[in-house]
């Protein structure tokens, strides 16, 4: 880490440390909101929408104040965030619906696939292979998950189905976000902004053919008017809130560390959550279910330190001086040099090889 300071005086660690927590609380926070406001009325793309245009009103806010500055929308930044959009509101829809067939004690299982595919898709994608010690995190995640699918009698086969296709939306954004941010000038805040109005913007046909706007007049005409527009109207307004600090802490997140330590702070967080579930609403965690929370964050754990180990190896290797450069003598730098220029030239292929792809 380094010690350069951010824009609110803290160091680099503090500025990580600061984000980790932050979006620990808000995100823990949210899914407890969100699975209240779920049981006073099962309307979840409709929920989901009204949350992004609390956020991008309250986005919008803070720039007037001059609290905040938001970016223009420009069309070729649009264009460029399409991946990020998408994924990010196939992902909101997915966890949504994983938390109206599930129970929050049992969502860190349903979504406990993170760390897996997070993994597989690091190497489909950047090419990066993992070592024996993280393939063996990945066995055990794999194994806390199948436990607590298997031995719990009572969990929903949909939205098992839900959280896999959650922890494959998660591990993507997460990824997508960090390359996303070089077209937003590396301003986590501005592609807050963009992934806020455009989600907003995508999401409203999918509420429109969801059915759950005539459901809700339908029932605030059968029922008391005032009653159901009040619970409505509270569940809006409290995940709204939440929803906007959430995407917030989310964004800073993954901006000040990397998707690898969102991935181990969101498994942290689904410890508080279990707890949270039992004692918010009385869910009961059996002995199967206990058993896979404690695999696939044993799994997680096991990850976090191999790839400490692996970054920490990286970095002293990097600062040991080149013993060859050192011991060449003048007569044979001219050779170490054209080798170098050489290594240089097959990288400059490969990279011109993988523009062209």
């Amino acid at each position: 880490m380094t010690s350069s300071t951010n824009n609110l005086g803290l160091s680099e660690r503090q500025a990580i440390l600061c984000s980790i927590g932050f979006y620990i609380t808000t995100a823990l926070i949210m899914v407890n909101v969100n699975k209240w406001a779920l049981n006073t009325m099962s309307v979840p793309w409709l929920l989901l929408w009204s949350q992004l245009l609390i956020a991008a009103v309250l986005l919008q806010l803070t720039d007037i104040l001059g609290l905040l500055k938001m970016p223009k929308i420009q069309l070729d930044v649009v264009k460029a965030l399409i991946p990020m959009v998408a994924i990010n509101v196939l992902g909101l829809g997915i966890n949504m619906l994983c938390l109206v067939y599930v129970d929050t004690s049992f969502y860190q299982i349903a979504r406990g696939l993170v760390l897996p595919f997070t993994v597989a898709f690091t190497f489909f994608f950047l090419r990066q292979r993992s070592s024996m010690f993280v393939l063996v995190a990945c066995t055990i995640v794999f194994a806390g998950f199948m436990t607590g699918i298997t031995a719990d009698i009572n969990v929903s086969k949909l939205g098992v189905l839900f959280g896999i296709g959650s922890s494959i939306t998660t591990s993507l954004h997460a990824i997508v976000i960090k390359k996303s941010l070089e077209y937003v000038n590396g301003s986590s805040i501005g592609l807050v902004y963009y992934n806020n109005v455009l989600s907003l913007v995508a999401m409203a046909p999918i509420v429109l053919l969801s059915g759950e706007v005539p459901f809700v007049s339908r029932k605030l005409r059968e029922g008391d008017e005032l009653n159901v527009f009040n619970q409505l109207l509270i569940g809006v307004a409290v995940t709204g809130v939440f929803g906007f600090l959430v995407n917030v802490a989310g964004f800073l997140q993954i901006s000040h560390t990397s998707p690898t330590t969102h991935m181990v702070s969101g498994a942290a967080r689904g410890v508080l959550q279990t707890l949270l579930g039992f004692f918010a609403f009385h869910e009961l965690i059996t002995g199967g279910r206990l058993a896979g929370i404690v695999l696939i964050l044993s799994g997680s754990t096991i990850y976090t330190f191999a790839r400490d180990k692996e970054m920490r190896a990286s970095e002293t290797a990097a600062t040991i001086p080149t013993t060859r450069q050192e011991a060449t003598s003048e007569e044979n730098m001219d050779a170490v040099v054209v080798e170098e220029e050489s290594v240089e030239q097959v990288i400059g292929e490969k990279n011109a090889t993988r523009a062209e792809e």
